[in-house]
């Protein structure tokens, strides 16, 4: 699979920041551009996760709505009312995630209807936020891997410490995981039963060992990050505290280039 071409613009600063109990947050940057190509594929890309291409005249048809309108009106979160903007952000955070994880570390990561089923454009899908998944060989192996992530966005000044808030629901993963590898399967399922059954190497622990880490990130408007006191973070009651990996992706004007990319989703359909 081709790597979307977005995902040069993710740079690892090596810069880090230190939280109070010890651990170390990664820093990365996302240099956005304004470079034509690479947007409208990024947009090309992002619009997949809510509406396949090939779906939709089937789904415009009888709407008496145009692509634009229809994705717009009904597919996207909403722009302006609330809460739609913070779900637009949320989602904008979770799928850059993904491709981070995907594209740059290097693992499966599986998002196929997650975003297309919502009966509530402007509400959140509920689970894990992002799953990746690593092979050590066709056969399932104790160094088989599960990265679990939690993302928080935030792109206006807020006084919740993103990060902080990552890193408690990453706590609570462990719980969630079993129903989102599930859900993933599930959906799988219906496009891909050899892709479906990978899952299952990570569904029973006990009988089929594998490495488990954990993730906390936040996507972070520049202004924001500069403010917000993520040293003060605190990961030290995490369940898995020795293998959560923390990861702060920072960005300039971050909510623009969020509805900039819902339009040209929108109007590239």
């Amino acid at each position: 699979m081709a790597v979307p071409a977005h995902t040069v613009w993710l740079e690892n600063t090596d810069e880090i920041i230190e939280t109070v109990d010890g651990c170390t947050a990664e820093i990365w940057i996302l240099h956005h551009a304004d470079e034509a190509a690479i947007l409208s594929a990024w947009a090309t890309h992002y619009r997949q996760h809510y509406c396949l291409d090939e779906d939709l005249p089937d789904l415009v048809a009888g709407t008496g709505l145009s692509n634009a309108e229809f994705l717009t009106n009904i597919k996207f979160p909403d722009a302006v009312n609330a809460p739609g903007p913070s779900t637009r952000a949320g989602d904008f955070g979770e799928i850059l995630v993904a491709d981070f994880i995907e594209y740059v570390l290097g693992y499966w990561c599986p998002r196929h209807g997650r975003f297309e089923d919502r009966e509530n454009r402007n509400v959140p899908s509920n689970g894990t936020d992002v799953i990746g998944f690593k092979f050590a060989g066709e056969e399932p192996s104790p160094e088989d891997e599960l990265l679990v992530v939690e993302s928080k966005a935030g792109f206006r000044a807020t006084t919740k410490n993103r990060l902080q808030q990552a890193i408690n629901d990453s706590s609570k993963d462990l719980v969630r995981e079993a129903m989102s590898l599930s859900a993933i399967k599930q959906r799988l399922l219906k496009i891909n039963r050899d892709d479906a059954l990978k899952v299952g190497r990570f569904q029973n622990q006990g009988d089929r060992p594998f490495k488990r880490t954990n993730a906390a990130v936040a996507v972070l408007d520049d202004e924001v990050f500069h403010d917000m006191a993520l040293g003060e973070s605190d990961a030290s009651e995490h369940p898995n505290a020795n293998n959560l990996r923390l990861i702060i992706i920072r960005g300039t004007s971050l909510m623009d280039l969020v509805h900039a990319l819902y339009a040209r989703a929108a109007n590239e359909a």
